[in-house]
């Protein structure tokens, strides 16, 4: 063979490596972008013409989990360790398909047996395997970062994206301050990292901070103005706020995307947000027509939400019970129920349901806040149906979750009772926490008294007696004028009660003098003060004389005896 030749036969042998390599690193800028559509294209060609190639082998098996085509993944893998049984990165994305099964200790030990065959010296596998933990829930963040701190110290470290790996476990964590460190150190490394940006952005944004937040996305768009995830936060984020704002970032997302599905269900959505309902459902039904099965079930759900705007209410509870039962039960999210309920109370017959499925809003929302307004949502909806005792249940419920009640949350609780007739439970609510947390406040004082009174309206009891002896103290004390009318009614009922339950008309004039010492043209008093009166000067009745008895009966006695 000549020189020539076997020159030539290299060439063409490392111009195919570059060609793969290439290929593997186009694929892996699609990854970046979140184009998984052209990246598992790409991957796919890649592993056609070599089928060996390790690298594309883990990177489709990537792009087929962020699919949420996990099976495929498996399946990729597995031929893969058949026949090449210690590739380490093909163990790594075994190992999180094992933690994505819950198998831990597998998992673990294929990662450890990926570090032990590179000898710890791998960028790459340490980068796979902080990914791994983060991705999946039952993936050890803290071990993420142990392994990829070791990447840190292999020879030549320049990779940026361990840091943002590294980042992605501290936010695991809830570790807001190095993530932001970690993500800050990838910059270091590459300032055009527009991944960077964005993740600083989001923690942010789960701040609610927008001063911070929005620049944030601002520079990520400046670094790199293909990236799409954030075209997709700012769209996401102005769609609930202002979709004059929304829009531009929707256009700016869909040109940076590979096109499909997901971005038409976007423009869909939008629709929606736009106000346009007819069309939003026209264009889900064509959808759902299009795609058939492998349409997204949200589709189903927003012809539901059209129809329920537009009050076709037998569209609306066709196309949520198609959604419910095609949609992944994890996947269906408190809203999902919500909606659902203000179905039921739009469908004569189902209002009832309406309560069910805001029970399971609470249930299924982890976010206090959220279980909070479903609550409330509840709760209002029994007060307009006349469900008192319901009100008073969703109420207690929303109180014991915040974490600051107010007063007024404080007071429709007991209010709420008080009406239902939970007198017992509205008496521990005004006449306990309502008056040790509000002692400057008159409606602790009013409403114990009545729910005391409700509890004894016999009088047979006098429960009520002292509280009402507060009320009027307190509101005296607390503005005699505002609260004078409280005072009255305090002092009315305690003369009705010394009078009638104690029959002592003495104390009830006391009472009444003193209404009038307040309101002479009492009408109440001034009706009553004559009457007491009159008892009270009424003379005595002779106690009754013995009965004495006659001869007749004692000579018959004694004729008896």
């Amino acid at each position: 063979m000549s020189k020539r030749f076997i020159s030539f036969v290299t060439m063409v042998v490392l111009g195919s490596n570059m060609l793969f390599a290439q290929s593997v690193e186009q694929g892996r800028k699609f990854f970046y972008y979140e184009r998984y559509k052209s990246a598992r294209e790409n991957f796919e060609k890649v592993l056609a013409s070599n089928p060996n190639n390790i690298e594309a082998t883990y990177w489709l098996g990537q792009t087929m989990l962020e699919q949420k085509d996990s099976t495929a993944a498996k399946n990729l893998y597995s031929k893969a360790l058949q026949s090449n049984g210690n590739a380490p990165l093909i163990l790594v994305g075994m190992g999180e398909i094992e933690l994505r099964e819950g198998k831990t200790n597998d998992a673990r030990q294929r990662f450890e047996t990926a570090i032990s065959l590179t000898k710890a010296k791998d960028i790459e596998v340490f980068n796979a395997i902080g990914r791994a933990n983060v991705n999946e829930k039952a993936g050890d963040a803290t071990y993420a970062i142990e392994k990829l701190n070791l990447a840190t110290q292999v020879k030549g470290f320049k990779d940026p994206e361990t840091y943002i790996i590294m980042g992605d476990a501290y936010r695991k964590l809830i570790d807001g301050g190095n993530a932001i460190t970690s993500y800050t150190k990838a910059l270091g490394l590459d300032p055009k990292l527009a991944e960077a940006h964005h993740k600083i952005a989001k923690i942010y944004l789960t701040q609610r901070n927008a001063e911070m937040f929005l620049p944030g996305f601002d520079k990520a768009i400046e670094a790199d103005a293909a990236y799409a995830p954030t075209y997709f936060e700012l769209f996401y984020y102005w769609y609930f706020k202002d979709v004059n704002k929304a829009a531009p970032y929707l256009e700016k997302f869909a040109a940076n995307s590979d096109q499909g599905a997901d971005v038409e269900y976007l423009k869909t959505d939008f629709l929606y947000a736009s106000g346009k309902f007819a069309e939003a459902k026209d264009k889900a039904l064509s959808l759902i027509s299009q795609f058939g099965d492998k349409v997204a079930p949200r589709m189903y759900k927003m012809v539901a939400y059209a129809c329920d705007t537009l009050k076709d209410m037998s569209c609306a509870n066709k196309y949520i019970t198609d959604y419910f039962a095609k949609q992944n039960p994890d996947d269906i999210v408190s809203a999902d129920y919500e909606e659902l309920a203000n179905i039921n109370l739009q469908t004569p017959g189902s209002e009832a349901q309406a309560f069910v499925n805001l029970q399971k809003a609470v249930e299924k929302d982890t976010v206090a806040e959220n279980k909070i307004k479903y609550i409330n949502k509840a709760a209002a909806l029994a007060k307009k149906q006349g469900d008192r005792k319901q009100e008073a249940n969703w109420l207690g419920i929303a109180y014991s979750l915040k974490k600051e009640p107010t007063q007024t949350d404080l007071y429709n609780w007991g209010m709420a009772n008080y009406q239902a007739a939970n007198y017992t439970t509205a008496d521990s609510i005004f006449c306990g926490v309502y008056q040790t947390k509000y002692p400057d406040q008159i409606f602790g004082y009013l409403w114990c008294a009545r729910a005391k009174q409700a509890m004894d309206t016999a009088m047979t009891t006098g429960i009520a007696v002292a509280p009402y002896e507060k009320l009027a103290e307190m509101a005296a004390k607390l503005d005699s004028v505002k609260f004078k009318s409280q005072i009255i009614n305090s002092y009315m009922y305690l003369a009705q009660y010394s009078n009638d339950a104690k029959k002592d008309p003495k104390a009830a004039l006391a009472y009444v003098e003193k209404i009038l010492a307040i309101d002479p043209a009492n009408q109440f008093a001034t009706a009553a003060k004559p009457a007491l009166q009159k008892l009270i000067n009424k003379p005595a009745s002779p106690a009754p004389a013995p009965k004495k008895t006659t001869g007749a009966t004692k000579s018959g006695a004694a004729a008896k005896k």
